[in-house]
């Protein structure tokens, strides 16, 4: 189902199973809401104030209780089964062909540390890139998620991922994009002052367009 009306369309490998997820958490939380707001104003109709009629106290309903109780407990333990799936796919499963990138956040950028020509991460010959991502399309990218001061959040709206930048801390993020274009690098912490202008871009080039990219930035690397 296209939930384009709500969200920005997903590029992402998993991006239709946690869109599934979330509208199934919505709908629960929707009608849930609904409910007990009509039965907020029903109360609050048939037991207001009335000349003569006195209070009645009373303790409840312990089947209610019981009840409500039981309901929530089967939801969220039901929820917890059907994300198990996607949590292990996004967070625990990181495929031996994934292309492998380091992304430092501070106040008030991004840096993105690639491979050099040896394809090794964390070598002499790395290089460096500042609010732009670039990866290619249908190939697994795993970013070692870094910050340098604050609190900040690695947001990518269409591939949904969203994952906090801890200092100290080195977070491993995973996804998968199927379409080739520029899509949005934001920060979802509000992190300071000028949070509001650390914005990016992640650039998804074809297979062969990125190559093409990857060997334009090498050369220049070795002019400086």
């Amino acid at each position: 189902m296209n939930w384009s009306w709500l969200l920005p369309e997903s590029f992402s490998t998993f991006g239709a199973r946690i869109d599934g997820l979330y509208m199934v958490v919505l709908w629960i939380t929707g009608i849930t809401f609904v409910v007990t707001e009509l039965m907020l104003v029903a109360f609050v109709v048939k037991f207001r104030h009335k000349e003569g009629r006195k209070a009645h106290h009373t303790h409840g309903s312990k089947r209610l209780e019981i009840a409500w109780t039981s309901a929530t407990t089967l939801i969220v333990i039901g929820l917890g089964i059907a994300s198990t799936g996607v949590w292990h796919d996004v967070k625990a499963r990181v495929p031996d062909n994934a292309m492998e990138v380091i992304v430092t956040a501070k106040q008030f950028e991004w840096t993105v540390t690639y491979p050099g020509a040896d394809g090794a991460l964390g070598t002499a010959d790395d290089f460096e890139g500042r609010n732009n991502l670039n990866v290619p399309s249908d190939i697994p990218v795993v970013v070692h998620l870094r910050s340098e001061d604050v609190l900040h959040s690695f947001f990518l709206p269409e591939l949904r991922v969203q994952q906090d930048a801890d200092p100290g801390r080195n977070i491993v993020v995973r996804y998968e994009t199927t379409e080739p274009g520029e899509y949005t690098l934001g920060c979802a912490e509000l992190c300071g002052l000028g949070h509001y202008r650390m914005s990016g871009t992640l650039t998804v080039h074809a297979p062969s367009d990125y190559q093409a990219w990857l060997a334009a930035e090498l050369a220049q690397e070795e002019e400086r």
